[in-house]
C-alpha cells in the first residue's frame, strides 16, 4: 500500500486528488492539506510514500517543496501550468499532471509511482472510453466513498456513496443529502459528477444528481426520493427511463 498525501492551495483539487486515491487499491490517503509546510513536515517524518504536489502556492512553491524533501518520497506534480515540465523532471518526479487532471491520467500516473514503490503487482490500464460512447466499459473498482471540504480550511468529511439519496447543486456549492443529515461543500455540480460512479448516479436535471438505488418512484417528470421529489427535466428524461427499463 503506498501511502498518499495530496498538497494544493485550492480545495476543489484536492477533493478530487482525495477521490481519485480512494478509488486505487493500492494507494491509501494519509491527509490532504493546503499547507505545503505541514506537508513538509509529515514527508520529513517518513509517514508518506508519494505525493500529489500543486507547483503555484503561496509559502513555500512546489519546486522548492522538491529540493526541501530530497528524496524522503516520490512526487507527482499537479499543476496547470505547463511550462513548469522540464523543470519538474529535471527534480526527478514521477509524473506531471496538468490540471484538469481525467481519472485515466491520474491512473496512469499512479501505476508509475506502483513501478517505483513497494506495492501489489499493477492494475490493467483501462481503455479510454470514446467521446460520446455509452458509458459500457469497465473501470477501475470505486473506492465506494468520497472526501468533501467540511467547514474550516483543512476538513474534509467521508461520505459513502451508499448513504447518498440525491445531490443539489447551488451555485458554486452542492448540497449533498444523505438519511439524517445535508452535508453542503464548496464544489460545483459539474465537477462533482464527474467524480460520481456512473451508475448508480445520474444527473437528472442541470440542479440535481439522483441515486437510482434511492428512488422510491418515478410520475412523469418528478422523482420520489424519501419524502422528497425531485424534478427531472426533458433534457435527460429519456436517458432516466432507459436506465430505469433496463433495470
Amino acid at each position: 500500500m503506498i501511502r498518499c498525501l495530496a498538497v494544493d492551495d485550492e480545495a476543489p483539487a484536492l477533493l478530487i486528488l482525495a477521490d481519485y486515491i480512494g478509488q486505487l487499491p493500492f494507494l491509501e490517503l494519509v491527509g490532504t492539506t493546503t499547507n505545503p509546510i505541514e506537508a513538509l513536515t509529515l514527508v520529513q517524518q517518513g509517514q508518506v510514500d508519494l505525493v500529489f504536489l500543486d507547483i503555484q502556492m503561496p509559502k513555500l512553491t512546489g519546486l522548492q517543496f522538491l529540493k526541501l524533501a530530497g528524496n524522503k518520497c516520490k512526487v507527482i506534480l499537479t499543476t496547470a501550468y505547463p511550462e513548469y515540465a522540464l523543470e519538474g523532471y529535471e527534480n526527478d518526479v514521477v509524473d506531471y499532471l496538468l490540471k484538469p487532471i481525467s481519472f485515466e491520467r491520474f491512473f496512469k500516473a499512479a501505476q508509475k509511482a506502483l513501478a517505483l514503490l513497494p506495492g501489489p503487482p499493477p492494475m490493467q490500464a483501462v481503455a479510454p472510453v470514446p467521446a460520446g460512447a455509452p458509458v459500457s466499459v469497465a473501470a477501475p473498482p470505486a473506492a465506494g466513498h468520497m472526501f468533501v471540504k467540511g467547514e474550516s480550511k483543512n476538513k474534509f468529511l467521508r461520505v459513502n456513496y451508499a448513504d447518498i439519496l440525491y445531490i443539489e447543486g447551488l451555485s458554486n456549492y452542492v448540497s449533498i443529502h444523505l438519511p439524517a443529515q445535508r452535508v453542503v461543500t464548496y464544489q460545483t455540480l459539474k465537477e462533482l459528477a464527474e467524480t460520481l460512479p456512473q451508475p448508480p448516479f445520474l444527473r437528472v436535471h442541470k440542479s440535481f444528481i439522483v441515486s437510482l438505488d434511492k428512488i422510491r418512484m418515478v410520475d412523469g417528470n418528478t422523482i420520489y426520493i424519501q419524502d422528497k421529489e425531485v424534478p427531472v427535466s426533458d433534457t435527460y428524461r429519456e436517458q432516466l427511463y432507459k436506465l430505469i427499463r433496463e433495470q
